[in-house]
C-alpha cells in the first residue's frame, strides 16, 4: 500500500539526544600556537537540504554559491592563543562576522599568520581572510568558485591561488523549449568495464550546465585584496604552486564529455604555467594530454603520466607515476610502476627516478631532497610496503620501513607525521635521524593510540607514549620536539563517560594540561554500559563486538537483541580476528545512530565482525555461509552472557551492511526482523564488480545470483524495513535498488515497509529525515521484535 505521510518523531527521549548541540570543531595553526574554535550546525532543516541542486558529471553543485552542494555550515569562529590556555588566562578573540553567516573551507597559511575561509550567501560565495590576533576579517572577493577546488596559499604566505567566477560568465544556459532529438551513446568494440556511478550527464543541456559552472578564472588573490588573473578561463579541476612560487601546476577538463563516467574520467590537460609571464621562453608547458579514461582494466590504472605533483624540497621539479604493465594488474612483470621527474624549465626529456615492484600507492618527501619513501600495494596479496630510498645511492637496496598485510591492524606502525616547510609543501617531520609515527594502536584490548619515533639509519623504533587502557587518547599534533627529548604533544582525550577534550601533554615531565573543557552534550545516557566481547565462529575464526546495555539494565534480564554490522573482506583468518575500535570511546548518539534503541530497552551487539575470508578473487563464493555463521555466533554470545532473548533478535546495517542484512533475512531464520538502509540488493545492476569483488558479472554469474537478495526475495519471510534516500549518489546503491526490493518481497507475500526520504543522499542529514528514520526503526522493531510474544527457552 502506497502512502504519503508527514514526518514522524521518535520518543521525546530520542529527540532530546539527537538534538543535542555538537561541540565546536578545532583547527590548530601549523605552528600549533593558535586554535580556532569553530561553531558547527547540529542538523540542517529540510529546507536547506531541499534547495536547488545540480547533479552533473558525478558532482552536486550549488548554482547559487558556485560551490559544491552542502547542507551544514560553520556558524562562527573564535581564535585562542594556546599559551594563554596553558596559563589559564584565555583571551578569546571572536571573529566579527555577519549574523547567520555560513562558513566553509577554513584554511591556514603555512606561516600561521592568516587563515582564509569562504562565506556562502544568496548571491554567491565570498573569500575572506583573517589575521591572527585581529577580530575583524577582511572580504577579498565576491566571485569565489569552489566547485572543483578551494584556495591554495602561495609560498610567500601572503597570496592565494583561487578559482573565481569569470567576470563575463553570463546567465545559466536555459533548456531547449522543444526537444531537438534523442540522446545517443555508442561504442565500437572497445572493452571498457566501468563501475556504476550516479549523477551523470544525461543530455546536451546537462553538458552546457556543467561547462558553465565548471569554467573558472585562475587568479592570485592577495591578503591586501589585490586580484591578478592568470591566463584565460578554463574548466580547472586543480591547481598547485611550485615550491619556488614561480609556477602553477593546473589540470583542466576538455570535451568530449561522457554519459557513463564522472568528470574525473573526462579528457584533460595537465600543464605548468608561469605565475609571472615573461619573454624568456614559453610561459606554459603541457605536461600530459590525458584522453578519456576508457579501456582501463578493473582495478587497473591508465597508461601515461598520472599522480602528477611537485616534488617537495626542490625549486620546481615535477614528479609522477607511469605504469610499466600497461595499467593491467593481471600482467606479470618485475616492476609495475615508475616514478618520473622533470625540472624547470621543463624543456628536457623526463628522467626515471626509480621503479617499484607493485602498484605505486604514494610518495613522501623529506627536507633532504635526496631522501624519499615510496609506498606500493600488492593487489594479489593485499599487501602494503613502504621503502626508504637514498637517491644519492641509486644502486643501493632501499630499506623497508613497513611490510605488512593492509588488513593487519596489529602490525600497523602508524602514519609518518608530516609538517609544512617554509614554502607550504609537505615533508616528514624529522629530528636528526628520527621521524615520528602516530597510529591507532589496534590490539586485542581494542585501540590504544600511540606515538613512536623511528630511526632512518638503524630502522629502530622507540615507543614514546601509548594511551592507557580505559581511556581513548589520540595524538592530534606535535607541539615541540628534538632528537634528544620526548616531544610535547596535543591529544584528544575521552572515556566512555567523559566527552572528548584537548590536552597538552609533555612526555618528558608527564604533565597533562587541558586546553578545552567541552561539557557532556547528553548526560542522560551516561548510565549506558558497554564492553568488548569476544567469541568464535563455528569454523574457529575469532570474532568480536561491542555489547551495549541500557542504563537501567538489571543483571539476568534477557532483552531484545539488535545485531548491527558491516561485512569486511580478509585474505586470512589471522587478520580477520584482529580487534578494531575501542570500548573506551565516549558513548554518543548522533543523527541516524542505531544506538538510540538502547533507550527503548534493547541490547545491542554493535560492529559485530562479519569477516569474509578467502582468496581475493573468489572469497564471495562463500559470502552467505560466512555471514550467516558469524551472525549466529553473535546471537549465541549475547545469549550465553544472559543479556539476550534468543527469540527476540533483529539485525540491521547501512549500505553494504544493508546488503548483508537482506541476505541474512533471505538465507537464515536467525532474526525476527531487519532494518536495511541505503543498500544494493541486485548485484546484476553493478555488473563490473562491487565492494572488493573483482570479477565482472559475466565471469561469475552464479555468484552474483547467489548473493543478490533480490533474487531470493521469496525466502524473506520475516519483516524487513527498507529505508533509502531518494537522491542517493553513492556508487551502486541507486534508489531503484530499494524500490525493486520492496516490490519483490511484496509480490512474494512478505512483510516489508519502504521509506524513501525526499532530498536525502546515501546518509541522511535533515533534522526531519533523521528523526523520521529514528521513528521508523523504533516502531518497526518494537512491533516485530520487542513486543513479539516471548517463547520459552532452555
Amino acid at each position: 500500500m502506497a502512502q504519503s505521510s508527514s514526518y514522524k518523531l521518535p520518543p521525546q527521549a530520542v529527540v532530546d539526544i539527537i538534538d543535542a548541540a555538537p561541540a565546536p570543531g578545532i583547527s590548530f595553526s601549523p605552528d600549533r600556537e593558535w586554535m580556532l574554535l569553530v561553531d558547527r550546525d547540529a542538523m540542517p532543516d529540510i529546507g536547506d537540504v531541499s534547495r536547488r541542486m545540480l547533479a552533473l558529471a558525478g558532482m552536486r553543485i550549488d548554482p547559487t554559491s558556485n560551490g559544491p552542494f552542502q547542507t551544514s555550515f560553520n556558524r562562527g569562529i573564535t581564535l585562542v592563543k594556546r599559551d594563554d590556555l596553558l596559563k589559564n588566562n584565555p583571551s578569546n578573540i571572536r571573529m566579527k562576522l555577519p549574523v547567520d553567516v555560513k562558513i566553509s573551507r577554513i584554511t591556514w597559511s603555512h606561516n600561521s599568520k592568516y587563515f582564509s575561509f569562504a562565506v556562502v550567501t544568496d548571491q554567491g560565495q565570498q573569500l575572506w581572510v583573517a589575521t591572527v590576533g585581529d577580530p575583524t576579517p577582511r572580504l577579498l572577493s565576491n566571485r569565489l568558485n569552489t566547485i572543483m577546488a578551494g584556495p591554495r596559499w602561495l609560498p610567500d604566505g601572503e597570496h592565494m591561488l583561487c578559482l573565481l567566477v569569470p567576470e563575463d560568465q553570463g546567465d545559466e544556459p536555459a533548456p531547449a523549449k522543444v526537444t531537438v532529438g534523442p540522446n545517443i551513446q555508442e561504442s565500437y568494440g572497445q572493452t571498457s568495464p566501468t563501475r556504476t556511478y550516479q549523477d551523470l550527464l544525461q543530455n546536451g543541456h546537462d553538458e552546457a550546465l556543467f561547462e558553465h559552472y565548471a569554467t573558472t578564472q585562475l587568479s592570485i588573490v592577495g591578503v591586501d585584496g589585490s586580484v591578478k588573473p592568470i591566463g584565460k578561463p578554463k574548466m580547472y579541476t586543480g591547481m598547485a604552486p611550485s615550491p619556488s612560487g614561480d609556477y602553477v601546476l593546473t589540470t583542466n577538463l576538455k570535451k568530449p564529455f561522457s554519459y557513463l563516467m564522472t568528470y574525473r574520467s573526462f579528457p584533460r590537460d595537465i600543464a605548468v604555467q608561469k605565475i609571472n609571464p615573461d619573454s624568456s621562453g614559453p610561459n606554459s608547458f603541457v605536461v600530459a594530454n590525458i584522453p578519456m579514461d576508457e579501456n582501463i582494466p578493473i582495478e587497473g590504472v591508465r597508461t601515461g603520466p598520472r599522480n602528477i605533483n611537485w616534488k617537495s624540497s626542490t625549486e620546481a621539479t615535477l614528479i609522477w607515476n607511469e605504469a610499466l604493465d600497461g595499467g593491467d594488474p593481471s600482467v606479470e612483470i618485475p616492476f609495475r610502476d615508475s616514478y618520473m621527474t622533470l625540472a624547470a624549465p621543463f624543456d628536457e626529456t623526463p628522467q626515471e627516478l626509480l621503479k617499484v615492484q607493485h602498484r605505486a600507492y604514494g610518495i613522501s618527501f623529506f627536507a633532504d631532497p635526496s631522501i624519499v619513501t615510496t609506498t606500493e600495494y600488492d593487489r594479489d596479496r593485499r599487501w602494503v610496503r613502504t621503502l626508504l630510498h637514498d637517491l644519492k645511492l641509486p644502486e643501493a637496496t632501499p630499506k623497508a620501513l613497513t611490510d605488512r598485510s593492509i588488513r593487519d591492524r596489529y602490525g600497523d606502525p602508524g602514519s609518518v607525521v608530516n609538517t609544512l616547510d617554509e614554502t607550504g609543501h609537505s615533508i616528514a617531520k624529522q629530528d636528526g635521524d628520527w621521524i615520528y609515527r602516530i597510529g591507532a594502536g589496534a590490539s586485542p584490548k581494542g585501540n590504544l593510540p600511540f606515538i613512536d619515533r623511528q630511526n632512518l639509519k638503524t630502522l629502530e623504533t622507540e615507543r614514546l607514549w601509548r594511551c592507557d587502557e580505559g581511556n581513548y587518547d589520540s595524538v592530534v599534533a606535535i607541539v615541540k620536539s628534538s632528537d634528544s627529548d620526548k616531544p610535547v604533544i596535543i591529544t584528544n582525550s575521552e572515556t566512555p563517560t567523559t566527552p572528548p577534550n584537548y590536552f597538552q601533554r609533555d612526555l618528558n615531565g608527564q604533565s597533562n594540561i587541558p586546553l578545552t573543557a567541552f561539557p557532556d552534550p547528553t548526560p542522560q545516557i551516561r548510565g549506558i554500559k558497554k564492553q568488548l566481547v569476544k567469541y568464535e565462529r563455528s569454523d574457529g575464526v575469532p570474532l568480536s563486538a561491542t555489547l551495549y546495555l541500557p542504563a537501567n539494565y538489571k543483571q539476568g534480564t534477557r532483552l531484545p537483541l539488535l545485531v548491527w554490522a558491516y561485512p569486511r573482506e580478509f585474505s586470512d583468518a589471522k587478520t580477520a580476528a584482529q580487534i578494531s575500535g575501542s570500548p573506551s570511546r565516549f558513548t554518543r548518539m548522533r543523527s541516524i545512530s542505531h544506538l538510540t534503541l538502547l533507550t527503548q530497552g534493547y541490547a545491542i551487539m554493535d560492529a559485530a565482525t562479519m569477516p569474509v575470508i578467502g582468496d581475493p578473487e573468489t572469497m564471495n563464493d562463500t559470502f552467505i555461509e560466512q555471514i550467516v555463521d558469524a551472525a549466529k555466533a553473535a546471537i549465541d554470545k549475547a545469549v550465553e552472557l544472559g543479556v539476550a532473548d534468543p527469540n527476540r533478535t533483529c539485525v540491521g546495517g547501512h549500505s553494504y551492511g544493508a546488503f548483508m542484512t537482506a541476505n541474512l533475512m533471505a538465507h537464515s531464520d536467525l532474526f525476527k526482523a531487519g532494518v536495511a538502509r541505503s543498500g544494493a540488493y541486485n548485484r546484476t545492476l553493478t555488473p563490473f564488480g562491487f565492494q572488493s569483488e573483482r570479477r565482472p558479472y559475466w565471469q561469475a554469474k552464479g555468484i552474483y545470483h547467489a548473493i543478490s537478495p533480490f533474487l531470493h526475495a521469496d525466502k524473506i519471510n520475516e519483516p524487513l524495513l527498507l529505508i533509502h534516500g531518494e537522491n542517493d549518489n553513492n556508487s551502486g546503491t541507486f534508489p531503484i535498488q530499494s524500490k525493486r526490493m520492496y516490490q519483490a518481497i511484496k509480490g512474494n507475500g512478505g512483510t516489508v515497509r519502504l521509506c524513501m526520504l525526499p532530498h536525502e543522499s546515501h546518509g541522511y542529514r535533515a533534522r526531519q529525515s533523521v528523526l523520521h528514520t529514528q521513528a521508523e526503526m523504533i516502531e518497526w522493531l518494537n512491533k516485530y521484535v520487542k513486543n513479539a510474544k516471548p517463547e520459552s527457552t532452555d
